[in-house]
């Protein structure tokens, strides 16, 4: 009997989306602690140290998803692009969470990704609508999600 074919990059690429796409929800809803949603915006120390806590967290859950659809489905994923897409998408979720709590903010204090936003337009909705920042928030890591994806699934 043949040996299977690989899955097509197409494939790779929904399966690993889906897996980065669910461990994202469970990370950041399920295994973050309250401490850490609470302080990981924060300046200083305290800040840093609760959104290293919870990215750590986050990204071991998607790195359990990916490693589970691989044996799954048979993949054969480069371990080395699966963790340059988990690198990315660790990275960029750092980025984000470390604004919380401060998107309605358009002072030359507040974090770059803030300042962006701001400077796209958005700056009527973010300091109008409390729920503007969850949901820029949620969309940036999703976008990210995707591209992580991508380079995980990438060829071998």
């Amino acid at each position: 009997m043949p040996a299977p074919s690989a899955p097509s990059g197409a494939a790779r690429f929904a399966a690993v989306y889906a897996a980065l796409s669910a461990a994202h929800e469970v990370g950041d809803y399920w295994v973050q602690q309250d401490a850490e949603a609470v302080a990981k915006g924060k300046p200083g120390r305290e800040g840093i140290a609760a959104a290293a806590r919870h990215v750590t967290t986050y990204t071991a859950t998607q790195a359990a998803a990916v490693l589970a659809v691989n044996r799954a489905f048979g993949l054969r994923l480069s371990w080395r692009r699966a963790a340059l897409g988990l690198a990315l998408s660790a990275a960029t979720h750092y980025v984000a969470d470390r604004c919380a709590g401060q998107w309605s903010d358009d002072g030359p204090g507040a974090p770059l990704l803030v300042r962006l936003a701001h400077d796209a337009g958005h700056s009527p909705w973010l300091t109008n609508d409390p729920a503007a920042g969850p949901l820029m928030d949620q969309a940036w890591h999703k976008g990210w999600v995707a591209l992580a994806a991508a380079v995980a699934a990438g060829g071998r």
